[in-house]
């Protein structure tokens, strides 16, 4: 039998293949340049809609469903537009940084989200100054910008026996990288008096939100910022300007700023209702953030599937300035060992940590602290109660007062279950 193919045999299966590597290669490309075309303002075909969103903007996998939920289960916004606190997934989140789709958002008391035009946008800042100015959000954008990690954290942020899970007892907090101008630039610009010792701050909501903060933190590290993780604020933010204020309570984070008034005086301010107490040791706590950190796996809502070594891992921060160290507890605070400090740690910032953990199996009660650089370190609530002569399970059943950095338990039962332990 002859072996030997027909040479001419060859040619037409040649050509059927490059004909057909042809098709798919000019299908392919006509398919993305239709999705182009679309992003660009210009007419595609039906079935390129899904491709040209995700060339647009882009998508998240379908697999990942990760959602931030209101506190205590109240609809935002409410039937009158109104948004209430809105909690931030800390158990799903990797890093340090909190995506923007996913930062938490604060009340928008009596206004729904402003709708502003930048172009239109200005900042005015006056008072005690030497040149009252006002600035555009180009104005703003020919300074010198800086780029820095900071958190922001709601004075709600509080844990209370009812929160089943590190989202609610947590999810008032979030960490993004924010750009902008130094406020010390434009106070600068402006020439502040040498009598002046604080600094006004109001927004754009109807209600006009403001928060009266030290000249001195004023012209330390805070930042009028454009930009939250690579693009402009969101809205919800603050868009286009807000004010970052690292380590304070968030209600100091000014969002739609518009107006900067220097002052020689602390200003009663629509924010601070709420926020104040007579008690100065408890108005001293509603400033700066103490060392916190939390346990976001394993976790409150979360479960084991079987005795074995697991990565326990979780978020640390503090107002005071970078995190220095975190101890994990896996026996109620009777024994601590240092977790290890995963990733780049940043002032005034979320910081990652982590470590080995064997689970035996047996019923534990998993719990982290926090020092941070100015050697404070994160208290159990029984040392907070301590401190304000209050019964050791007051925390159960009252309010906390000042910001809540108290130390978070969370029991592992021996069906590998995760339960808030406070």
């Amino acid at each position: 039998m002859n072996s030997k193919r027909n040479p001419a045999s060859k040619k037409p299966a040649d050509s059927t293949k490059a004909s057909r590597r042809r098709f798919l290669t000019t299908g392919a490309a006509a398919a993305a340049l239709g999705a182009v075309r679309t992003a660009t303002g210009q007419t595609s075909p039906p079935e390129a809609k899904s491709l040209t969103d995700q060339v647009a903007y882009g998508d998240r996998s379908h697999y990942v469903t990760s959602l931030r939920v209101p506190v205590d289960g109240r609809p935002s916004p409410d039937e009158f537009g109104m948004t209430f606190h809105v909690l931030a997934p800390l158990q799903d989140l990797v890093g340090i940084i909190t995506p923007s789709s996913l930062h938490f958002i604060g009340t928008h008391r009596g206004s729904i989200v402003p709708d502003i035009d930048p172009q239109q946008h200005r900042l005015m800042i006056h008072g005690m100054v030497d040149r009252p100015l006002e600035f555009s959000m180009d104005d703003l954008k020919r300074f010198p910008s800086v780029s820095r990690v900071h958190f922001i954290e709601c004075l709600g942020n509080h844990s209370k026996p009812e929160d089943k899970t590190v989202q609610e007892t947590h999810g008032l907090t979030s960490c993004s990288e924010w750009t902008g101008v130094l406020l010390s630039v434009l106070l600068k610009e402006c020439g502040v008096q040498n009598r002046a010792s604080w600094v006004v701050s109001e927004g754009s909501e109807e209600v006009k939100g403001a928060g009266s903060i030290r000249l001195a933190k004023a012209m330390d590290d805070c930042i009028v910022a454009y930009g939250q993780n690579g693009e402009p604020i969101r809205p919800q933010q603050g868009f286009p300007l807000r004010l970052v204020v690292p380590g304070f309570e968030g209600i100091y984070n000014t969002k739609w700023l518009r107006r900067i008034k220097v002052v020689d005086r602390y200003y009663m301010t629509y924010n601070d209702y709420g926020h104040i107490s007579k008690d100065e040791e408890v108005a001293a706590l509603t400033f700066q953030w103490g060392p916190k950190s939390v346990i976001t796996f394993p976790s409150g809502g979360q479960k084991l599937p079987a005795p074995g070594i697991y990565q326990l891992t979780g978020l640390a921060w503090s107002g005071g300035g970078a995190v220095r160290r975190v101890e994990v507890s896996t026996n109620g605070g009777h024994t601590w060992k240092d977790a290890e400090i995963r990733g780049a740690v940043h002032p005034k910032a979320h910081t990652r940590f982590g470590m080995d953990w064997k689970w035996d199996g047996g019923e534990c009660v998993l719990q982290s602290r926090c020092t941070d650089e100015l050697g404070q370190v994160q208290p159990s609530r029984a040392q907070l109660a301590a401190f304000f002569k209050v019964p050791p399970d007051h925390y159960k059943t009252h309010g906390v007062q000042g910001s809540d950095n108290m130390i978070q338990p969370w029991r592992v039962a021996g069906d590998g279950s995760v339960h808030n332990a406070i």
